[in-house]
């Protein structure tokens, strides 16, 4: 059984003109979802910013017979209904100031597994296919979620080599649970579920996947996790909107790059060029940057890579014996320590820098890593 609040919270954002911000301002004033529909209309009318429109909307029987035919379809399918004004959406999502009033959602959704959005362009290559198979692989074994969009291409690919893997994936739909879209992906929407991961939307069981609503829809999947892969898109794509939304919500995004005569890495390296996603270099430096390798990178202290180190030209090994990791030196304070002309280190440093075996800072000062 559902709460009366649930109740009145779908009465209220069934309402015209009453969307995820005036409910929240609404409920936040007021108190409740109860109370805004209960309070009379001279009360709404004080509140600045809701005009004579949604006041008249507010009470209007038609949307509570709407929210009580609602809840008995989601407690006939196994529906929770999630508010965000009582604290019910994942962590991650209710930091976004947009984030849904409502979230619907079938399935499991464990908040100890750190969530990742993985998406991408309906058109997958093998190339994009090989990526999202390998750095799954990569991180098969680490406590993530991977989430998604449930699109054909590379979003398909996110969760069935997911679920191949078992990793928890998480789908999320631009139309209510009356359908599914792609029908295509309905079976994967159910080996999901088995699989123990979930589907989310915050569209109700009248809502169908209107073209509106992938665009609504990208900025949950931005909004679930601290961090956005985009796999490849072309100029344009679907997948740059989820992009912008993770960087206004000061989220990390990561960018596969590719040729640039390939029309679906065209997208990513754009976002690369715009500094509005970092480019994919490695799997293991990704899956380091994302946080999933702090073990190994234990293990790396324990046990120094002296063998890559002693492959190194003789000078870029003393480079590395003259730099610090706390103290930063400069060029010329490196020049003076080895007593070598600073143009002819220059070279090394960088090289040194590109491996990954220092970090350059401003003003030609460097750092061992």
């Amino acid at each position: 059984m559902f709460s009366e609040e649930t109740l009145y919270s779908v009465a209220l954002r069934h309402c015209p003109l009453i969307g995820d911000m005036v409910f929240r301002k609404l409920v936040s004033e007021i108190g409740s979802a109860k109370e805004v529909w209960e309070i009379s209309k001279s009360g709404l009318k004080n509140i600045y910013g809701i005009g004579r429109k949604i006041s008249l909307e507010i009470g209007n029987p038609n949307h509570l017979k709407f929210a009580e035919e609602e809840l008995d379809f989601c407690e006939k399918n196994n529906i929770k209904i999630n508010l965000r004004h009582l604290g019910d959406l994942p962590y991650h999502l209710n930091e976004c100031e947009d984030a849904p009033a409502i979230l619907y959602q079938k399935g499991n959704y464990d908040p100890a597994r750190q969530p990742l959005s993985i998406v991408g362009t309906r058109n997958i290559t093998p190339y994009g296919k090989m990526f999202v198979q390998d750095f799954l692989e990569e991180i098969k074994t680490k406590k993530v979620i991977t989430v998604s969009g449930l699109a054909l291409g590379v979003d398909t690919e996110v969760h069935e080599i997911s679920v191949l893997k078992n990793i928890p994936t998480a789908a999320v739909l631009a139309h209510g649970f009356h359908t599914l879209y792609p029908s295509k992906n309905k079976k994967l929407s159910e080996r999901i579920l088995e699989e123990n991961g979930v589907l989310f939307t915050e569209f109700n069981s009248r809502q169908k996947p209107d073209r509106e609503n992938f665009i609504q829809r990208n900025r949950v999947i931005a909004g679930l996790s601290n961090a956005t892969i985009v796999v490849e898109t072309a100029f344009g794509g679907g997948s740059i909107s989820t992009a912008s939304f993770a960087n206004n919500y000061n989220r990390e995004v990561y960018a596969l790059p590719g040729k640039i005569t390939d029309k679906y890495s065209q997208g990513c390296n754009q976002l690369i060029f715009q500094n509005k996603a970092a480019a994919i270099s490695t799997l293991s430096s990704l899956a380091e940057q994302l946080g999933f390798h702090k073990e190994s990178e234990k293990t790396g202290e324990l046990f120094p890579s002296s063998e890559i180190r002693i492959q190194l030209p003789e000078i870029q090994q003393t480079l590395l014996k003259a730099l610090d990791k706390n103290t930063p030196l400069s060029l010329d304070e490196i020049s003076i320590k080895m007593q070598i002309p600073s143009y002819k280190i220059l070279p090394d440093l960088l090289q040194l820098e590109i491996s990954g075996y220092i970090k350059a800072l401003s003003g030609r000062q460097y750092l061992a890593n």
